[in-house]
């Protein structure tokens, strides 16, 4: 049978909904943090993107640190740091920081991208060299700055040693797929927005995973879009917000989170309606009895060790039941 019985986890990109703005946007990222700590979600991750006015993440860490701060229980982690952004040992400081203070409640999801455009990208980076490149040794050295005090060279993080934080790798495409097996680490596939190398990415990190001293075996974690409600027609209108979100991300353009709508075909064109819709194509979408027939068949074909979660509803409260539904589905309730 089927085990749709697995751990799920919150990514939230912290978007800005119409009417309202940055401190709302926090506010609500931390309200939501205590509904899914209180339902038993496994993690919170938090992205990161820069210079977008409609999404409040540039600084997860700090988002990280006041999450952690109003929550219980729940893991909390970066969707991820983009590490061309940062030196190795700054973030192993950051982090190791903040597990001293909450230990055994952090992660840390490691992105290749810049999560900007190539402008901005220009002036948050450490160095004039593409630090993509520089990827996997400075995985490498993020994992040694965590590590026992002995494996250490003369530069170390303190705090950060022998706190051992797990790292994930992140990716959208195969490239990190080859990366996480040859470490033998965790992988994250972002299938809410990049859907199209999922199946050869999940193979390929299947294939290759080689054992370490963090995993025994491949652990796959796929992120989805998930818009639950009471009934099939109402989860089918309330998805119009994220297609608006996919909408925006086709044109380039900076609408806040915007209220769902009844006609999406007056907003869209054929094209952009095509576009957007591939890139959202892995939704889990409908009544509590639709999302569990769905993931039944997603998890028949890719038999994930992990779901996590991405849901843009307008309406606070219909988000939290989204989530709730969700969870709901995967305990059998």
């Amino acid at each position: 049978m089927t085990n749709i019985n697995i751990p799920v986890s919150v990514l939230n990109l912290v978007p800005i909904r119409q009417g309202s703005g940055p401190k709302e946007a926090i506010d609500q990222m931390v309200d939501l943090a205590q509904a899914v700590d209180g339902m038993g979600y496994e993690r919170y991750w938090i992205a990161e993107h820069h210079n977008t006015t409609t999404l409040v993440s540039s600084a997860t860490t700090i988002l990280m640190k006041h999450t952690l701060e109003n929550t219980k229980s729940i893991r909390v982690g970066s969707g991820g740091v983009m590490l061309p952004n940062h030196a190795p040992l700054a973030v192993a400081e950051q982090f190791g920081t903040m597990a001293t203070i909450y230990p055994d409640r952090l992660d840390l999801g490691l992105g290749r991208a810049p999560g900007t455009d190539q402008l901005t990208a220009s002036a948050l980076r450490r160095s004039k060299d593409d630090p993509v490149y520089t990827f996997p040794k400075d995985v490498q050295s993020l994992l040694t700055y965590f590590g026992p005090e002995d494996e250490q060279g003369f530069v170390k993080a303190f705090p950060g040693m022998d706190t051992n934080i797990p790292v994930y790798i992140l990716g959208s495409s195969t490239d990190s797929a080859h990366l996480a097996a040859k470490l033998g680490l965790p992988y994250v596939f972002a299938s809410h927005f990049a859907p199209a190398h999922m199946e050869e990415a999940i193979s390929i990190y299947r294939r290759e995973f080689k054992k370490s001293k963090y995993l025994e075996n491949p652990y796959m974690m796929v992120c989805v879009n998930v818009i639950a409600a009471e009934t099939d027609e109402e989860a089918q209108f309330e998805s119009t917000t994220m297609q608006q979100f996919f909408l925006n991300v086709v044109r380039g353009s900076k609408n806040p989170l915007s209220p769902p709508v009844e006609n999406m075909e007056e907003l869209w064109s054929m094209q952009e309606s095509h576009i957007a819709s591939s890139m959202s194509s892995v939704t889990l979408l409908g009544s509590k009895a639709s999302i569990r027939e769905q993931l039944i068949s997603f998890q028949e074909k890719y038999q994930v060790d992990e779901l996590m979660a991405v849901s843009y509803i307008f309406d606070p409260a219909k988000q939290k039941r989204s989530y709730q539904i969700l969870k709901e589905v995967v305990e059998g309730k």
